[in-house]
């Protein structure tokens, strides 16, 4: 069964080229030697009609139903545990959050963004990893006293993130908020995204609703539908017929998420398994939030996806998908990631 879904998936991608192209062809043939169809006497339709292409494309298309009604079918009953998937209320009587923020190269905003969640009424403690940051981001951060764990080597937001989680633990904080340093979030996010952690493991923020997003954000319209569209495979891969999928996702890059610590529990052994090395291998990666929220969903914890504010960038991407090309490669990395994990 795992590899029924990248199947269903990839075969879709292929007879979608098939049908287009060849309704595409044979426009275009009709367009080039329409005139002499008429004084022939020939029957375009027909033509269309007896093609031995088109007899093979719907054989393909109607195999691929079949697949997809019996996809449908096994889904009937999936993630439907009344313990595990249904309401439960564990209210946080006081919420205690651990923010971690990676940084590398930072000192432009640092300030901005650990006074902002230092002032937050529910954060207990900030913990800054470094990535061997060459400017006056660690200086910085040490001035506000806050936890700097220095790292001697840029490993990528990845290495950054699951260190992250893994000092958390060692806190008495009861909720783990992570962040970014570029000046994107806010931390008065929090207050709307705590209060959900009462009803689920993990609350995730979503930067899809333009009225909450700043113009002129790198969130341009090629990236907003690209994560729109792979957040909806993340979906379809946990699909349940019975209501519409266990996880309700529009942004497939946001990061910035709470987490219940007797949750992250639960998912700690993935935190050091072979598919969080693999992403740490390749610190250019980008794949981290996709990891988080696919493990999570994998290991029954209930997620919800908030909106959330989204401001301007500050200063330059360290990953360069800001660029086209480079996010089409981000992209193609997390599409591929989500078929196979």
């Amino acid at each position: 069964m795992k590899l029924f879904f990248p199947t269903l998936v990839l075969s879709f991608i292929g007879l979608i080229v098939l049908n287009v192209g060849f309704i595409l062809t044979n426009l275009i043939f009709w367009g080039l030697n329409g005139v002499d169809h008429v004084i022939k006497g020939d029957n375009f339709v027909e033509v269309i009609y007896y093609s031995e292409y088109l007899k093979w494309i719907l054989i393909g298309d109607v195999v691929w139903a079949i697949g997809l009604f019996a996809f449908l079918i096994s889904r009937r009953h999936y993630k439907t545990d009344l313990e595990l998937h249904y309401l439960t209320i564990k209210k946080i009587k006081e919420p205690k959050v651990c923010v971690i923020i990676p940084t590398f190269n930072e000192e432009q905003v640092i300030k901005e963004v650990l006074s902002s969640y230092i002032n937050h009424q529910n954060v207990e403690k900030i913990i800054v990893i470094d990535n061997n940051s060459i400017d006056k981001t660690v200086e910085i951060a040490k001035s506000f006293g806050v936890n700097v764990i220095e790292k001697t080597k840029n490993k990528g937001l990845a290495d950054s993130v699951i260190q992250g989680l893994i000092q958390f633990l060692e806190t008495s904080s009861n909720i783990v908020a992570i962040t970014e340093c570029d000046g994107t979030f806010s931390a008065e996010d929090l207050s709307k995204m705590i209060p959900y952690l009462d009803n689920c493991d993990m609350v995730i923020g979503t930067r899809q609703i333009q009225v909450l997003t700043e113009k002129g954000n790198q969130n341009s319209m090629f990236y907003v539908w690209g994560n729109y569209l792979l957040a909806k495979l993340i979906q379809i891969k946990y699909f349940s017929l019975t209501n519409m999928g266990i996880v309700e996702l529009t942004d497939v890059g946001c990061l910035y998420r709470c987490i219940r610590r007797d949750a992250l529990e639960k998912i700690k052994k993935e935190l050091s398994g072979l598919d969080a090395e693999r992403i740490i291998k390749n610190p250019n990666s980008g794949l981290i939030a996709n990891f988080l929220t696919m493990i999570s969903i994998e290991n029954n914890l209930r997620i919800v996806e908030v909106p959330i504010t989204f401001k301007n960038r500050v200063g330059t991407s360290k990953t360069g998908a800001n660029k086209k090309d480079r996010a089409i490669i981000y992209g193609m990395r997390f599409f591929w990631y989500i078929l196979t994990k």
